[in-house]
């Protein structure tokens, strides 16, 4: 008797083997498939804002990015248009600090100025995005005002109102509330409702884990607390059901977007949040994770443009539509060049 036997090779005439590398063959196939894709339009490039006149001041800790005088804000906004952002996250540093941080609503505060301006140069090309704290006007650099050492969660909120409202009088189309106080989504929407800025549109940093990887902004924004830390407000970074509480509530309080941030350590919190509601999702690579890449990239050890559309790749392709990162203007001009 004969037995007839099937190979069970990849080579095999009946074989079923899956054969995934049929559709990764040339780069034209691999664009052709891919599920994932970037487009400048969904980057969000932040800016730090500073006195002067003709400054451009290098941060140290954060290479290729600077601190701009307002007067120099309008080419920079040029040049982000030409590239085909669509969005700037504004963030001031102002000429003096007091207990309160009251240079966050003055009308001729620092980001006000900055919002005025870009305005003033590129019209409505860019969309301007405010981020909405206190950190960088308290002397004390705490988010909130104090009572002792305490952050005094409810006597925060109107001013943190105040400061949403004097930034949509300057223009902003976007007020982000970052301070991580409870209520301070409806606290906003209630007062920007009151005072003729029910479309002023409100980015709600929902889930903002507390996170080494914030140290090269503390120094890029002068915003570093002078005692303590911002764990008692700030998210610990363990907590994934507490962070979709958090997006939850800022979502009933009103909120048009919500953030997760940092992106690259929480791609299950931007996973989660993507099956949890239809609102816009936003993720924020944080100045940490673009220092990390750019030190890497210094000593060799990583390619630099290939680190970065891999890292802004896999935020995306967690379900982030909006990213908040240092490689905007870069990242547009390499995904320019790939889709020649």
């Amino acid at each position: 008797m004969t037995v007839v036997t099937h190979s069970t090779s990849a080579a095999g005439t009946g074989s079923r083997v899956h054969r995934g590398r049929r559709l990764r063959r040339s780069p034209a196939l691999r664009a052709l498939v891919r599920e994932t894709r970037l487009d400048p339009a969904m980057l969000v490039a932040p800016l730090f804002v500073r006195p002067g006149d003709g400054v451009r001041e290098e941060i140290g800790s954060m290479p290729g990015q600077h601190r701009l005088s307002v007067d120099l804000l309008g080419s920079h906004a040029e040049a982000l248009v030409s590239a085909g952002i669509r969005s700037v996250l504004l963030f001031g540093l102002p000429e003096g600090k007091d207990a309160d941080g009251s240079g966050a609503w003055a009308e001729d505060g620092i980001v006000q100025q900055a919002a005025r301006e870009i305005r003033r140069a590129v019209g409505d090309d860019l969309a301007i995005v405010a981020d909405v704290c206190l950190c960088e006007y308290t002397s004390h650099g705490h988010c909130g005002v104090l009572d002792g050492t305490a952050i005094d969660n409810d006597t925060t909120l109107p001013l943190l109102a105040r400061a949403a409202l004097s930034l949509a009088d300057a223009g902003a189309d976007v007020v982000a509330p970052s301070a991580m106080m409870d209520g301070q989504v409806a606290a906003i929407r209630s007062a920007l409702d009151d005072e003729g800025h029910a479309e002023t549109a409100i980015l709600a940093y929902a889930a903002k884990h507390a996170s080494a990887f914030y140290g090269p902004f503390r120094e890029a924004a002068d915003s570093a607390p002078a005692f303590g830390d911002r764990r008692a407000y700030q998210m610990d970074a363990a907590n994934g059901r507490e962070a979709m509480a958090e997006i939850r509530a800022d979502i009933d309080e009103g909120a048009d977007m919500v953030m997760v941030k940092p992106a690259l350590l929480a791609l299950d919190i931007i996973a989660a949040a993507r099956q949890a509601t239809e609102l816009p999702i936003a993720a924020y690579q944080v100045s940490g994770e673009y220092a990390a890449i750019c030190a890497a990239a210094e000593r060799g050890w990583l390619d630099r443009r290939a680190a970065a559309l891999e890292s802004l790749t896999a935020i995306a392709r967690a379900g982030a539509g909006v990213i908040v990162t240092y490689f905007a203007l870069e990242a547009a001009g390499w995904l320019r060049e790939q889709s020649r």
